[in-house]
């Protein structure tokens, strides 16, 4: 491996090459991501990683990532997938004139790796986002401990299910799972996921154990590191719950959400594509 403390510097981040792990330090800069501002620093330990690539970026750049094993790294559990490409973690953009120096580091990287081809870890080896994490929601406010998780209804957002079920409290130990959908589409929510309770309601909005985003509400820089330090503390308790699968809705209530849906398109707040994906989401539940 490189020499111990060999760092290579980017654009928001530097990666400080140990024996074991890669130490990646992010920038608290304007233009940081704020999702990297608030993750500060992560330890990767190199037995968490199965790949790295570095590939051409735009305007004079190029991309050294490394690719996590699926299972090892809770916050990317729970992004699942959903993250922008410029709010990727693993991510390390450098200007073309580090291109060699940078290959350097890949095929060291590359040479400690096991070659496990991608072989799901059998637990977390990245430490979750420390707590207690808090986070607003649009119809709520939600807080962990470490231990349990918080909903305060606010009286502006939440719907009537909600206030009659009142505020909720759940321990880990009542926990199977997260479901976290980003902010930055139509219906982005978290969700718990609870043991041994049948059909959670189909919609976030309508289940007391879920608080819904909005435009504004929930960043991704706040509760993606709040879900992946909930899923982690679930995951050390034991298996996590697959997602239920949703039940088929009411006609009428497929076609009323098609028209909010339609509403949020003509005032720019939903984009063509989205508009036209959820959509077809919404009527496949037929």
């Amino acid at each position: 491996m490189s020499r111990m403390g060999d760092v290579l510097a980017g654009f928001h981040a530097a990666w400080e090459f140990e024996s074991d792990s890669v130490l990646i330090r992010y920038e608290r800069g304007i233009r940081t991501p704020k999702l990297f501002q608030a993750l500060g620093e992560r330890r990767i330990p190199l037995e968490a990683l199965c790949g790295v690539t570095l590939t051409p970026g735009r305007r004079g750049t190029v991309v050294l990532r490394a690719e996590p094993r699926p299972g090892a790294d809770p916050l990317m559990e729970a992004a699942a997938g959903q993250l922008k490409e410029g709010c990727d973690p693993y991510r390390l953009v450098l200007p073309a004139d580090k291109e060699t120096l940078a290959e350097y580091y890949a095929d060291e990287l590359r040479a400690q790796l096991k070659g496990d081809d991608g072989e799901p870890a059998e637990r977390f080896l990245v430490p979750a986002p420390e707590v207690p994490l808090q986070f607003k929601a649009y119809d709520g406010k939600a807080s962990f401990d470490g231990k349990t998780v918080h909903f305060r209804w606010f009286w502006t957002g939440a719907s009537s299910a909600k206030w009659k079920a009142g505020d909720q409290s759940f321990a880990v130990s009542e926990l199977g799972g997260v479901e976290w959908r980003s902010p930055e589409v139509f219906e982005g929510h978290l969700r718990l996921l609870r043991r041994d309770v049948g059909e959670q309601p189909v919609q976030a909005d309508q289940d007391p154990a879920a608080v819904v985003f909005g435009l504004g509400y929930g960043p991704v820089h706040e509760s993606l590191p709040f879900a992946a330090a909930v899923l982690a503390a679930v995951r050390e308790r034991g298996p996590v719950a697959a997602v239920p699968a949703a039940p088929r809705r009411d006609p009428a209530d497929i076609a009323e959400r098609i028209r909010h849906l339609g509403e949020l398109h003509q005032a720019g707040l939903v984009t063509d594509e989205e508009f036209s994906v959820k959509k077809a989401e919404l009527l496949a539940e037929l």
